[in-house]
């Protein structure tokens, strides 16, 4: 994990809601992969995480990941994708199941 950056878990984080409202959570698991991005000639880590609100103690699933920078500052360094899919585990569960409804590939 060198070329990683290093995230230790369980991790807190939050977002900031289009109301002005923030939300604390805890990162309880992730699973990750790299993926190279050949068009721009940098790495991606792309990352799928298990996310606990301390609000409501509600469970979702975020999908998200971390990118080796391009611009100038951030050129070289690891930097989080500021959009992220956050998604309850029953809408999750129908979208993986029609995906494999469909056979698509890898799923």
């Amino acid at each position: 994990m060198k070329d990683e950056p290093f995230l230790p878990l369980p991790r807190k984080g939050s977002i900031h809601a289009i109301d002005d409202t923030r939300r604390k959570f805890v990162i309880e698991d992730e699973i990750t992969c790299k993926h190279r991005v050949k068009e721009r000639e940098t790495k991606k880590l792309i990352c799928f995480q298990r996310i606990r609100f301390e609000d409501n103690s509600e469970v979702q699933y975020r999908f998200t990941y971390y990118m080796k920078g391009v611009k100038p500052g951030a050129k070289g360094q690891w930097v989080f994708g500021q959009y992220s899919l956050m998604i309850p585990a029953k809408q999750l569960a129908f979208l993986l199941d029609q995906a494999r409804k469909r056979k698509w590939e890898g799923v």
